[in-house]
């Protein structure tokens, strides 16, 4: 689910920096300098209003990318961090929702928090629309935010070196309007000893006139830190200055780091212009690197057309089942429409791995084209076992937007395996009766048993994915409870109606013939596919619609209606908020 969430198998998708199950992430920060100390410059900062978090990063460049490891820079406490009546405190704790995170120019990291019970930021639980700002600073270090004379030299220096970012805009614009008097001042960051400084310089310096702009094409050639020569060519590109001079040399840079700039730069560039350069990026290419592969395939957006013959006779086969994987992959990211047969034959090959053949199939989905459609009912039919019912599922997923005009070629093979048919009701059980009417104040009153709970979650598989059980038609479980009170999972368990989650708002369509559907909006177009009970989607062309309607209330079941019992409850919330389902 995870993957697919991300789109992490589709091309043109750069790989996510931290994938951590459910969420809700908002504010993000860089601190480049500040109060905190040595150990902190570098650091990113991105709030997760779910989790109760701030988390932290310190993003190490790794290839073409970079590599996120998370640490909880700020959080709220759990049950066992409490001295005293931990349970009760704990609760109030998973109200801490950081929604944005900033430096301030004292230097100290600001944390905008809106207080609530649940996640969304619409007074979902607090009604009066509560909040905190957070101050984090060294312990018991009087912070002031610095005086600046900015009529003077030294104050826009100063200005500049501020870790808040409106502060250091101010020097920046007054140093490069004072241009040949403060050069010297600006040249002498170069080699101060915090890096971020040095960038903010070069920047500055690609603005100030020629001896700027030599100072920053030294550094361009000469620099050994190839995130120096990144901003350093960044800057230049900004002035637009010898751009594709600069670019033909660093496309031989030995940093893919250094490379993958270039490839960003020749985005919007006609393929005239920068054939050679791209050659030589796509010659480096060690077939690994899916951040440096998608800068890329930027690169030639626009020009796929153009640039694939020429790659495929420098770095190709005239038979696709004999190309490299480095070819294969460039080929499967540009996806031209030229590719189809060669595709077509990969997917067929039963030489080819299993995962080369779905990559194969893959890039056919992507190619708006009959012919990728026909290939694909080709797939569809004559395929391997291992491949045939992603080739049915292709044609499904395309049937309605990208290849809905070839449907009559499809010769009806664009139904999913398990497509549910519209002939019939599709209604989630939800309307049952009350067998036993539930209290809330009876379920806090227990004590929960994280045990007997993870036997009791099972009744939650028929909706929600628990610790990679179950069926994905709610939200995701996993990670889920340990940013919410005791209170609102038992409330969300005894009467969902009350708090819909985001984006699992149901939705019910009637058909011309009477029948009903429920479930969630998948895709709203020519056709609407829902998701409806059990997992399966339904697919309904608008022509046979006579009313869509949202629902007024959950499609989830009630702890009464599945027969639980107030200690079932208390388990199952003392198992949601343990650390035994997955994060």
């Amino acid at each position: 689910a995870r993957v697919a969430e991300w789109r992490q198998e589709d091309p043109g998708t750069i790989p996510a920096g931290d994938v951590y199950g459910t969420g809700s992430p908002t504010g993000i920060a860089f601190y480049e300098s500040g109060a905190l100390g040595k150990k902190y410059p570098g650091l990113l900062l991105s709030c997760e209003a779910a989790r109760n978090v701030v988390f932290g990063y310190f993003p190490k460049p790794s290839g073409a990318g970079f590599e996120l490891e998370r640490f909880d820079f700020l959080r709220a406490k759990r049950a066992d961090e409490f001295a005293e009546d931990g349970e009760k405190m704990a609760g109030e704790a998973t109200w801490f929702r950081p929604s944005d995170v900033t430096v301030g120019p004292d230097g100290a990291i600001y944390v905008a928090d809106w207080f609530d019970a649940r996640v969304g930021g619409h007074r979902m639980v607090d009604t009066h629309a509560a909040g905190t700002i957070y101050r984090i600073a060294p312990k018991g270090v009087q912070l002031t935010i610095p005086p600046l004379d900015l009529e003077t030299l030294e104050g826009q220096i100063a200005a500049l070196k501020s870790p808040a970012n409106n502060v250091r805009n101010i020097g920046f614009t007054r140093l490069k309007a004072a241009s040949e008097r403060s050069l010297p001042a600006v040249e002498a960051l170069l080699d101060d000893a915090n890096p971020y400084f040095q960038a903010r310089a070069v920047w500055l310096l690609a603005q100030m006139g020629e001896r700027g702009l030599e100072a920053v094409e030294s550094i361009l050639k000469t620099h050994a830190d190839p995130q120096m020569r990144i901003v350093a060519f960044r800057a230049l590109r900004f002035v637009e200055h010898k751009t594709l001079e600069h670019a033909t040399r660093l496309s031989r840079d030995p940093s893919p780091a250094v490379r993958r700039e270039v490839a960003l730069a020749l985005r919007d560039l006609p393929l005239s212009q920068c054939q050679e350069i791209l050659l030589n990026l796509a010659k480096r290419y060690d077939s690994e690197d899916r951040w440096y592969l998608e800068a890329l395939g930027t690169a030639c957006a626009g020009k796929e057309e153009e640039i694939y013959p020429v790659l495929l006779r420098e770095l190709g086969n005239a038979d696709s089942t004999k190309w490299s994987d480095r070819f294969a992959e460039i080929a499967w990211r540009l996806h031209p429409r030229q590719s189809t047969s060669a595709f077509r034959k990969r997917a067929m090959a039963s030489s080819l791995p299993l995962n080369a053949r779905k990559d194969a199939l893959t890039a056919l989905a992507y190619i708006p084209t009959k012919g990728a459609a026909v290939a694909m009912v080709h797939v569809a039919e004559q395929g391997a076992d291992d491949l045939r019912p992603l080739a049915q599922w292709w044609l499904y997923n395309r049937s309605s937007h990208l290849w809905s005009d070839f449907a009559g070629d499809m010769r009806g093979l664009n139904v999913k395996p398990d497509q549910l048919k519209p002939d019939q009701d599709y209604k989630a059980p939800i309307d049952g009766p009350e067998p036993v009417k539930i209290e809330l104040q009876d379920v806090l009153a227990l004590n929960g048993d994280p045990v007997r709970g993870k036997a009791t979650v099972a009744r939650c598989y028929m909706c929600h994915q628990v610790d990679g059980n179950g069926v994905e038609f709610g939200p995701t479980l996993e990670g889920w409870g340990k940013g919410n009170s005791r209170e609102v999972i038992a409330t969300a368990l005894i009467d969902p109606n009350k708090d819909i989650a985001h984006g699992f708002e149901g939705m019910e369509i009637e058909t011309k013939d009477g029948h009903i559907i429920q479930g969630f909006v998948l895709f709203s177009g020519g056709t609407h596919i829902l998701k409806v009970f059990g997992g399966g989607e339904v697919e309904i062309p608008r022509k046979l619609i006579k009313e869509t309607r949202p629902m007024k209330r959950s499609l989830m079941m009630s702890a009464g209606q599945l027969g639980l019992t107030a200690q079932d409850i208390a388990d199952l919330v003392a198992y949601l908020k343990s650390d035994s389902p997955a994060t």
